[in-house]
């Protein structure tokens, strides 16, 4: 029989991906939690995180709030949090109703999942920001590029409401910025959402990072700055290579957490998780989006070993005993996470060169199930990243780290990806 009372409960909105390890973190101090979910299956790349065992009840979301809110408010919750991308709006729309001390501001739910509302709040704000437009008409997408003297320039097409780097493409100055556009336009992304609009940007020159926060009253904290290698691979851009954790006396983090706390202030979120990714250009930092949920993949513990802490503990100790997180982070260890990557679809061998990743002195985690003779798809998203494989190496040492990051891109290089044949043209009737 479970001992953990189920008033008081935290409840946890799409508990996978990283929000998996919300549960075990919050039982560590006597809390139950109750999941909630907002879609109808698990994306197939997190499905392995999702154990409902974890969780004292499960509620399924069908589209009716209101009996959501009956059957959660006799539990009397202690915190309402997103686990993963695709539970932020319902999780902000169940605090307003169950918790609403614990509310972000209200009329800026949109700007915290919505990339379109997310730029007018920034806009609004007075946050720096990278050129862009969100609309469904073509023609305003041309008039803008006219106006903002972007044509010949390197732009970005995505989805306003995708997660994931889904539907994310780079288009090369001089390329047709309409066929992403059109392609992408009306489709059901990833995340179950209709691409009703679609953003067009300038493409951003400088380096990526990532500021992971958590906040309380108003009250930001870092957990982590990374720092992001990505690459183009094929027709497809942010293609995620490495994440690197960035030492908190790098002369980059201040300038860095002051932008956070501009942006967090700006889309009115005020308590919980968010996943902020920057790109620090010439011209400063620049948002490339916020995600209101704690940073996926299994980050939070991988940072721990880094850091000592991470978001889903903040969490934990501030709902659980109202203990107030440090302003910033330690590192612990160097920290580095490699993800393979899939030039062309096809069938893989030749897996066995993969075996010496958990023999190298850093190997923390290996993520890679590959086995010969499996189809894998071309790189083009974080989902296929996900699925694909990755590894943690994490020493004392950054010289060590470095060492094995080229070891194990020697690895990947000597496997083997055979294409799929393409059916000879026999000239017969059509």
């Amino acid at each position: 029989m479970n001992p953990l009372p189920i008033t008081q409960a935290a409840v946890i909105v799409d508990p996978f991906s990283s929000g998996a390890q919300y549960a075990p973190e919050f039982a560590s101090f006597g809390i139950a939690t109750v999941a909630v979910s907002s879609l109808p299956t698990v994306p197939a790349a997190y499905a392995d995180s999702w154990d409902p065992a974890l969780h004292r009840r499960i509620h399924t979301f069908d589209g009716d709030l209101e009996q959501l809110v009956a059957a959660l408010r006799p539990l009397s919750p202690r915190c309402v949090l997103a686990g993963a991308e695709s539970g932020v709006e319902l999780a902000d729309r169940l605090t307003e109703r169950l918790l609403p001390e614990q509310a972000n501001v209200p009329a800026l739910a949109a700007a915290r999942r919505d990339k379109g509302a997310m730029a007018q709040a920034l806009r609004a704000a007075g946050v720096p920001l990278i050129p862009q437009i969100c609309t469904d008409d073509p023609e305003a997408v041309r008039a803008w590029i006219d106006r903002e003297g972007l044509r010949g320039r390197d732009l970005v097409v995505k989805p306003p409401k995708s997660g994931s780097t889904d539907g994310v493409t780079r288009v090369p100055a001089g390329a047709d910025w309409r066929i992403p556009f059109d392609a992408q336009l009306g489709r059901i992304n990833q995340w179950h959402n209709l691409n009703d609009r679609m953003m067009v940007q300038e493409y951003a020159h400088g380096t990526e990072f990532v500021a992971d926060t958590f906040s309380h009253q108003g009250r930001h904290t870092v957990a982590d700055i990374c720092r992001y290698e990505k690459t183009d691979n094929g027709g497809q851009m942010a293609v995620y290579k490495s994440l690197t954790w960035v030492a908190p006396d790098d002369p980059a983090v201040p300038e860095l957490t002051r932008y956070a706390e501009d942006v967090l202030d700006a889309v009115g979120l005020r308590h919980g998780a968010a996943h902020i990714e920057i790109m620090l250009t010439a011209a400063g930092p620049r948002l490339i989006e916020i995600n209101s949920r704690p940073h996926g993949g299994g980050h939070p513990a991988f940072n721990l070993t880094a850091t000592g802490d991470s978001q889903v503990h903040r969490a934990a100790r501030w709902f659980a005993e109202a203990e107030a997180a440090p302003k910033s982070y330690r590192l612990l260890q160097h920290m580095t996470i490699l993800f393979l990557i899939a030039r062309r679809t096809g069938t893989v061998s030749n897996t066995a060169a993969l075996d010496g990743i958990k023999e190298l002195p850093s190997c923390h985690h290996s993520a890679i199930r590959l086995r010969d003779g499996d189809r894998i798809e071309a790189t083009r998203d974080l989902l296929g990243t996900l699925t694909l494989g990755f590894v943690v190496l994490t020493h004392p040492d950054p010289d060590q780290v470095a060492r094995d990051t080229a070891a194990v891109r020697a690895m990947e290089a000597a496997l083997v990806i055979t294409p799929e044949s393409v059916p000879a043209d026999t000239g017969g009737p059509r």
